[in-house]
């Protein structure tokens, strides 16, 4: 095993001072890449006028920053463990900080696009690095507490995501939800430079280039397709291809990292605990589903019911805020609760709340969503920390760097695919249900127009130009038509949902953390029926 080389901060700043500092940077960074996730969802409207964008560029903001982050977390958490995670943090930093100068000032969507893209990659760094700083200056229930205060951040940036979000794009301008960024990032990078604490991993290796290539191109093919294959055609040459091309490079990225060795960006060992696997899979489904759900849901309120951005942020605080206290509750419970038990009623709670959107009807008030919002929040809520915890508690201290990569990775390309995925799915069901009504009928050969519209709310500018009875008809088609893929689209991600509680009920386990991440379970579903620990169902005795 390597030996954890620390080097302590000029000037004699005591462990618990380190700590103090490391936690609160760390938390800095968190808060701007969750309100990243976040913010720009309710100036989406904004962006699509002033940019002149269709509903897959809008996609694309979105997802050229999941994809970018997803492809360099892992190589982000290595070259930390290898270089030193202060260091490369800091650099992360750097380059987010740049990245949401360019996304403010970018005068065309692909402008913004690149410039998202590379806000990614700083990301990448920020979301990898972070954990891991934590994981190497906390021990025990120290841990435990420090990570229920990251996850009460996380959930503080999600609570007021839509809000900031909102309020910066009605009074200033949706390119504000980017430059805000700049002096925080400038303060808090100053801060990590004097007072966070270098660590590394003394044996590592060089960069796993071919993996990051080839890892990147694999999920950069696979993305695409799903953008593109509502417009190209499913089954179109093009698409088929990228589909194909993705498959044939994820297994040679797998080849090529067994012949690397220690040297590769993914330890493969890792595969082999069940733990990682339940929860790896489980981050994947939940991120894919929850995130592309609150995409939906606020297009929903924007797009159909004409609230404003600020308005649309205000009405997520039922979900954001209980996410933000449960966030915090569960950080304090990860060292003396079950994982498999947190995993479980969080997935199951997250379910249920995608499951009850299909309470949404065409002349429902915004309220109708209140019931989704509560239960889920109080799933993700539990969520959140938990998969921090985990993605370095079940390694040794000099490889959480790159753990905490591979769990970063899991969740980013989960919402890449999601809003991908779901966003398909749902711009084919709205289209479809929009020719399928009377309004279409009078549109003639503009109906196909008018139904790739529904997705983005553009239907109502474009009823302008029609006479004021069919404008009228063809914006109630256009509202029907959008609340009918939502709700397809919510059945289905309900669905996926709950394979992944049964996937972290199955998987999941205490016995599998790392000796340095064990609390004392005392409601400990792993405990009973040893022989079959995948179906243990027993409390209140020790792993």
């Amino acid at each position: 095993m390597a030996t954890q080389e620390t080097v302590p901060k000029a000037g004699g700043e005591s462990a618990a001072g380190a700590r103090g500092w490391t936690l609160a940077v760390v938390c800095i960074a968190t808060f701007m890449l969750m309100l990243d996730l976040t913010v720009v969802n309710v100036a989406l409207p904004d962006m699509r006028v002033s940019l002149d964008a269709d509903f897959a560029d809008l996609q694309w903001v979105l997802d050229s920053y999941a994809l970018t982050l997803a492809a360099f977390l892992l190589t982000g958490g290595s070259i930390a463990d290898r270089l030193g995670r202060k260091r490369v943090f800091n650099a992360g930093f750097v380059v987010f900080t740049l990245a949401s100068l360019w996304c403010g000032l970018s005068q065309s969507i692909l402008q913004l696009n690149l410039a998202r893209g590379l806000q990614g990659v700083g990301a990448a760094v920020l979301f990898a690095v972070g954990p891991a700083l934590i994981g190497h200056e906390f021990r025990g229930k120290d841990r435990g507490k420090a990570f229920g205060i990251f996850g009460g951040v996380v959930g503080l940036a999600i609570a007021f995501g839509p809000l900031i979000g909102g309020a910066l794009t009605d009074a200033l301008s949706w390119r504000w939800i980017f430059l805000v960024n700049v002096p925080i990032g400038v303060l808090a990078l100053a801060v990590g430079a004097l007072r966070i604490r270098e660590s590394r991993n003394p044996s590592g290796h060089p960069v796993d280039w071919p993996g990051l290539v080839v890892f990147s191109s694999a999920l950069g093919l696979l993305v695409t397709g799903f953008l593109r294959g509502h417009a190209e055609g499913w089954d179109s040459a093009p698409i088929v291809s990228m589909f194909t091309g993705s498959g044939v490079l994820l297994v040679l990225f797998v080849v090529i990292e067994r012949r690397r060795g220690p040297a590769a960006m993914l330890d493969l060992s890792l595969f082999r605990i069940p733990t990682f696997n339940g929860m790896s899979a489980a981050t994947l489904l939940w991120n894919a589903t929850v995130l592309s759900a609150i995409f939906l849901q606020i297009g929903y309120l924007q797009n159909v019911l004409g609230f404003s951005p600020l308005e649309t942020g205000v009405r997520f605080l039922p979900m954001t805020l209980t996410l933000f206290v449960v966030a915090g509750v569960t950080g304090l419970l990860t060292a003396r609760v079950s994982p498999r038990l947190l995993a479980v009623v969080s997935g199951t709670l997250m379910a249920v709340g995608l499951g009850l959107v299909t309470l949404v009807r065409d002349d429902s008030e915004w309220t109708v969503l209140l019931p989704s919002m509560l239960v889920a929040g109080v799933g993700m809520g539990i969520y959140q920390p938990l998969r921090a915890a985990l993605s370095v508690g079940m390694v040794e201290p000099e490889k959480a760097g790159m753990s905490s990569g591979i769990a970063e990775t899991f969740q980013q390309v989960g919402v890449a695919l999601g809003i991908a995925v779901f966003g398909a799915i749902f711009q084919s069901r709205a289209a479809d249900s929009f020719a399928a009504s009377p309004a279409a009928g009078e549109l003639g050969d503009k109906a196909g127009e008018f139904g790739d519209a529904v997705a983005t709310g553009a239907v109502g500018e474009m009823a302008g130009a029609l006479p004021p009875e069919t404008a009228g008809m063809v914006t109630e088609a256009a509202h029907s038509a959008f609340v009918d893929g939502l709700q397809d689209v919510l059945i289905a991600s309900a669905a996926v949902t709950a394979v992944g509680a049964v996937i972290a009920l199955l998987c999941i386990r205490s016995r599998d953390l790392h000796e340095s991440a064990r609390g004392d379970h005392t409601l400990d579903l792993d405990a009973e029926l040893r022989e079959l620990p995948e179906l243990g169902l027993s409390p209140h005795v020790k792993d």
